[in-house]
């Protein structure tokens, strides 16, 4: 696999912008999510979060083409899987299990991980448990037939 990460900065706004809403529509229609989902943010919040001193973003890029983003909220010893997308076209070739794993190596202060998915993606969910994350316990409810579920990771020493 020829899939590299590179870091992304406030000049790619738009680029990462469309790539989100492109990534996230098929879930957006499914749960009309409006409030909660990336797809239907304004391309002002991805200026905010690229803005963020905490916020890293990068470009998952598969050979020339950029097919998906990551961006993690890096709080030193703890950090945020905050969001992971990949173009309809290439998901399901494990482009965002390797992701996980080369962006999981930068952040070598980190000992604990953490994301939130939609429960009843059981794909979603089965990439993270494949990854290693564990359930927390908590969940909550966004809207009927749609709830967010906790996921951690602990690096180095059993899940707490």
């Amino acid at each position: 696999m020829d899939l590299i990460l590179e870091k992304a900065n406030v000049e790619h706004a738009k680029e990462i912008y469309d790539l989100q809403k492109t990534s996230f529509k098929n879930l957006l229609d499914k749960y009309q999510d409006y409030d909660t989902n990336p797809g239907g943010e304004k391309l002002e919040r991805t200026i905010e979060r690229l803005e963020q001193p905490f916020t890293d973003f990068y470009f998952i890029t598969l050979g020339e083409k950029h097919i998906g983003a990551v961006r993690i909220c890096d709080f030193e010893k703890r950090c945020v899987l905050k969001q992971i997308f990949i173009l309809p076209e290439y998901q399901g070739y494990g482009y965002a299990q390797e992701a996980i794993k080369m962006v999981e190596s930068f952040y070598t202060k980190a000992k604990r991980w953490e994301l939130d998915t939609i429960l009843q993606e059981k794909k979603l969910c089965y990439l993270y448990e494949k990854m290693g994350y564990q359930k927390t316990g908590k969940t909550e409810k966004i809207k009927d037939g749609m709830d967010l579920v906790y996921y951690a990771k602990e690096k180095q020493g059993e899940f707490k």
